[in-house]
């Protein structure tokens, strides 16, 4: 007799609709397997054929952490391209990159952790470099077509599954995991959820991850934004993966819960499906799901929900159907296509931002090559290895020769004397190459050590003169002469031993802090232990956080940078300074900026070459804006760190090989004193971005120059049911071919509430030969021009008048015509029916919002436990109420007052917590429409307020 074959489970008959085949798997699964699969790191379940799962793969400019793979620029230089067909196949090349390492690597992950839709609302931001821009309009353009190239164009299965981050309104590194953003309903709707909203519905989103923060006084993992308005917007099961260690934050850092399992369960139940917490141990947290189930926080069905939202990924991504997967055979890596498009991306991405002619260089000229960062090509945390490198000095010798360049790095040189007359020597490396940190891959870069291998620096007669870099505010980096990089490894020995500044933890960063006990001395600190050094017998190493432990050092200045560079730019025909940031240093993830200045490092550098040949070009490689002076630079170009082909792109844009076309993706403002709060999130009352500023920018959103001059003609507008749909001409008058980058704005003309001084509605990046013309069509349906009405709770379009502005920039508008719309016109609050909400006021003073519940629910109190006040315009009392009924919690007073009138007041006088609410009455007579003012005083939280009679 032979044996029969055993039937084909469901889960893997592909005829099957996934949820079938999904439904049949879970009942397959026993309890302890479906919770295992909660964590990051899903175990295999062999009876069944089913691999381990990694959720989360690092791809926000190309494959990230697992070695070499194709570097594009960073995600604000993709913004800066305003260009969402090349990002799209930026996704692609990207996605087709993580299937071919896969196949070589399964460490390598499917689930991709990219893009990064926050908007740089902020600039100080330390993750400036992740995002998009400050516009929710361009980063979900540029955010959808990215996650399309990631998923690839197959109706079924997906190329990867891309999940978007950090949700939600997400701008700082101070307190990241602790502060709360305080986000009205307006900003809500109109910029914070905008972004996540139009990338998601656009259909090739597999989740979220939320951010580290709390939004409103709740932590974003608990957030029940997750199921009122993401999952709302599509029919899809959306993996929402947390941030890394963000589960456990919730008890450790935040406090919001007492216990773990109380937490896991409040995320769960949220809507978080997949936890990244302690690495690649489970164990804590499966452990706390079944405490959370053996006390009743949790059920069955809440864990089948987040099992079923992974399954449903890793059924799309094809992994139980490997032969139908288009996917599985390919995955191109390193091609000459990826190559050339990683160019064609760093020239896309250039922005000139000023030019008196001086650019592009002509033809013969003789160069001066001087600055920090003009023989770098600079990673971020984000950065795969790179596999190719051009930095600005390259591509420069390149296009115009060697013999035609000189360069100085702008670096100080220094040999550092101990008090017994010695300095310190870096060791002899007997030919031990510099090794490329995270050559071969890491899940988890940040365990990375550093090396043990060479020997310690030592102290002698002579010494190693070493290269000193201040990247701002007293930090340094020494380099030996070998290109090594000083940096201290576990066992606190000092050594020339790094390839970069870089880690989780810098190790590659010191400050000379002057000594207290000997004049001119100063003690060398190293600011990723917090040690100081010392020289002992064996060895150059870290001591104690004592000052006391510390060696005292004189620097000997042998060469200081800026006379370099005035040496070289003096006999140059034209000078080029390459300035900027070192993506791990003084602006990163855990660590925002304090200001836009450039280092004074650097500036020295560049008054140094001004002052030796005013023919001087500023080229900023960088991460974030900065504010310079731009009077008297005849050319100002900046770029974001642009992987790969960084140098060679620069070069050919200064060429003139290529014209610049890139716009700035976020404002620059011209001082510190331009900017909001780092932690103030309202956009609207705080008049920040270019939506809402009032100043004069140093350069406005959307900015850029070209070697081109383009006209504008034919503005044509036809008003339609449900759109507007704008056509212009567009003709380069110039002799160069150049891309132009034709962007519309809208405006309301006299709108009812604040509105933006003008909002991008549509862009598009054309390429036109010289004397070419071409027509430019938007269509804009009329939900673009609708604001979020806080008064009833949903969105409105206000009729009246909105102009229609087309040109090069937000201030550069070349075309513009206004229509009349006619819209829902306003109502009065119906306060009588529905009470006031505390957040949903028109101004506030001095108050913030926070949970009005752990689960839901907005309240609003007084910042630090002070006075604040909130208006709520035209209320409608009908023909009359008696009075206010109000819930509140905490202890202080709320006074009501209508057109400035006070009417009544109640006091608490404190309740048992914060979620204690209290119902307190407070008599009154009003009939009509009037301006309501609330008066909060001390640590009161309102809720609600009503109005009986």
């Amino acid at each position: 007799m032979t044996a029969e074959t055993p039937p084909m489970p469901p889960f893997r008959d592909a005829s099957l609709p996934f949820a079938k085949r999904i439904d049949d798997l879970l009942t397959r699964l026993t309890l302890e397997e479906r919770v295992a699969f909660l964590h990051q790191y899903a175990p295999s379940v062999e009876r069944l054929g089913i691999p381990a799962f990694r959720t989360g793969q690092e791809a926000l400019h190309g494959v990230a952490w697992m070695g070499p793979a194709t570097v594009f620029p960073q995600a604000v230089g993709l913004g800066a391209t305003w260009n969402a067909e090349l990002v799209r196949r930026i996704g692609e090349a990207v996605s087709s990159e993580a299937r071919a390492m896969r196949a070589r690597d399964d460490r390598v992950g499917l689930n991709v952790w990219s893009p990064t839709v926050n908007l740089l609302r902020h600039p100080l931001w330390g993750r400036n470099e992740e995002g998009y821009s400050e516009d929710p309009a361009l980063t979900s353009a540029i955010a959808t077509a990215y996650t399309r190239g990631l998923r690839g164009d197959h109706p079924v299965y997906w190329r990867t599954a891309p999940v978007l981050k950090h949700w939600l309104a997400h701008n700082n590194e101070t307190s990241r995991d602790t502060s709360s953003s305080s986000v009205r309903p307006r900003v809500l709707h109109e910029y914070d959820l905008r972004a996540f909203r139009e990338t998601v519905e656009a259909g090739s989103v597999a989740g979220v991850m939320p951010a580290y923060n709390l939004v409103n006084g709740r932590p974003n993992h608990v957030s029940p934004y997750l199921r009122e308005h993401l999952r709302a917007w599509t029919d899809q099961e959306l993996l929402v993966c947390s941030d890394a260690g963000a589960p456990s934050n919730l008890v450790d850092s935040e406090h919001y819960f007492d216990t773990h399992e109380e937490a896991t369960a409040a995320a769960l139940r949220a809507g978080v499906d997949s936890f990244t917490d302690h690495g690649e141990d489970g164990s804590r947290i499966t452990a706390r799901v079944r405490g959370a189930l053996e006390r009743g926080l949790l059920t069955e069905a809440d864990i089948d929900t987040a099992v079923r939202r992974q399954l449903a990924v890793r059924f799309r991504l094809g992994e139980f159907d490997p032969d139908l997967d288009p996917y599985a055979s390919t995955g191109e890596f390193d091609t000459p296509a990826h190559r050339a498009l990683a160019r064609e991306a760093a020239e896309q991405a250039i922005v000139l931002l000023k030019n008196d002619g001086l650019l592009p260089l002509r033809p013969g000229v003789r160069l001066a090559v001087v600055g920090l960062l003009a023989d770098e090509c600079k990673l971020d945390w984000y950065s795969g290895t790179l596999i190719h490198r051009s930095t600005p000095l390259e591509g420069l010798y390149e296009r115009f020769g060697a013999e035609r360049v000189d360069f100085a790095e702008g670096v100080d040189r220094v040999r550092l004397r101990t008090a017994s007359g010695r300095y310190l020597a870096v060791p002899a490396a007997d030919g031990t190459p510099v090794e490329t940190r995270g050559a071969e891959g890491a899940l988890d870069p940040a365990l990375l050590a550093g090396r043990t291998d060479l020997p310690p620096l030592t102290a002698d007669a002579v010494g190693t003169e070493l290269a000193l870099v201040d990247w701002g505010e007293g930090v340094l980096t020494l380099r030996s002469p070998d290109g090594r990089y000083l940096s201290v490894a576990d066992d606190g020995f000092l050594r020339a031993s790094a390839d970069r500044p870089g880690g989780w933890v810098v190790q590659e960063t010191f400050r000379l802090e002057p000594s207290a006990s000997h004049r001119g001395g100063h003690l060398l600190k190293h600011l990723g232990t917090g040690g100081y050094v010392c020289v002992a017998a064996d060895g150059v190493k870290v001591a104690g956080r004592e000052a006391g432990d510390a060696e005292i050092f004189e620097a000997e200045f042998t060469e200081r940078g800026e006379d370099a560079v005035a040496r070289v730019a003096a006999s140059a025909d034209v000078v080029l300074v390459v300035a900027g940031n070192d993506p791990h240093i003084n602006g990163r993830e855990t660590e925002d900026r304090t200001t836009l200045r450039l280092p004074a490092h650097q500036e020295r550098l560049l008054d140094a070459a001004r002052a030796a040949n005013p023919d001087t070009v500023l080229a900023l490689v960088s991460a974030y804006p900065y504010a310079v002076d731009p009077t008297g630079l005849p050319a100002l170009l900046w770029t974001a760190h642009g992987g790969q082909a960084a140098g060679t792109a620069l070069a050919r844009v200064l060429a003139g090989d290529v014209s610049p076309g890139g716009r700035l993706p976020q404002t620059w403002y011209a001082t510190d004193d331009d900017l909001p709060g780092l932690l103030d999130y309202d956009v609207i009352g705080g008049r920040q971005t270019y939506l809402y500023f009032e100043g004069t920018a140093l350069f406005p959103f959307g900015h850029g120059l070209s070697y081109a001059s383009f006209a504008y003609t034919d503005l044509r507008i036809r008003k339609e049911a449900a759109a507007l749909t704008v056509s212009c001409t567009v003709t380069n008058t110039a002799t160069v071919t150049a891309d132009e980058v034709v962007q519309l704005y809208s405006r309301a003309v006299a709108p009812s509430v604040p509105r933006p001084r003008r909002e991008l509605a549509a862009h598009r990046r054309v390429r036109l030969a010289p004397g070419a013309s071409t027509a430019v069509t938007f269509e804009l349906p009329l939900t673009a021009l609708e604001f979020w009405d806080v008064a009833h709770g949903r969105r409105r379009l206000e009729p009246g008048a909105y102009e229609l502005l087309v040109g090069a920039s937000s201030e550069d508008v070349r075309l513009g015509a206004t229509v009349e719309l006619d819209g829902e016109p306003g109502a009065f609050r119906p306060v009588r029916e529905r009470g006031l909400d505390a957040a949903d006021f028109d101004e506030q003073h001095g108050t913030e919002i926070v949970d009005r519940t752990k689960t839901a629910g907005d309240a609003v109190t007084p910042a630090d436990g002070g006075t604040g006040e909130l208006l709520y315009r035209l209320c409608d009392f009908g023909a009359s109420v008696t009075g206010a009924v109000i819930e509140v919690a905490g202890e202080g007073a709320v006074e009501v007052s209508l057109d400035g009138k006070p009417v009544a007041e109640v006091t608490l006088s404190g309740t048992r917590g914060p979620y204690d609410y209290r119902t307190l009455t407070a008599p009154f007579t009003a009939g009509g429409v009037h301006d309501v003012h609330l008066g909060l005083r001390g640590p009161v939280r309102l809720a609600h307020v009503g109005f009986s009679g």
